[in-house]
């Protein structure tokens, strides 16, 4: 979903939908969100695409932070002998 994505409070939901939609998320084993944002996708006519890629998160570090990151993961990346002991 994109960042610039909006929630909603919805009211009077006649309690057969309500009853419907815990049933699919039951089960399907999904959470009550994201079924009922399934069946408002498709009310639209419109299809939830799962994101496939890191497109929204590429270059969102500043070279120092990136830099800061990559020797915490050199750094946990040592093996440390008294632990293999």
């Amino acid at each position: 979903m994109k960042a610039s994505a909006r929630q909603y409070t919805i009211r009077n939901v006649p309690p057969e939908v309500d009853r419907v939609l815990r049933r699919r998320a039951k089960d399907g084993a999904k959470s009550f969100n994201q079924v009922a944002l399934e069946a408002l996708v498709a009310g639209t006519g419109q299809t939830l695409v799962p994101k496939r890629d890191l497109s929204d998160v590429v270059g969102s570090l500043t070279k120092n932070e990136a830099a800061h990151l990559e020797d915490e993961i050199r750094r946990q990346h040592q093996i440390d002998p008294d632990l293999w002991r």
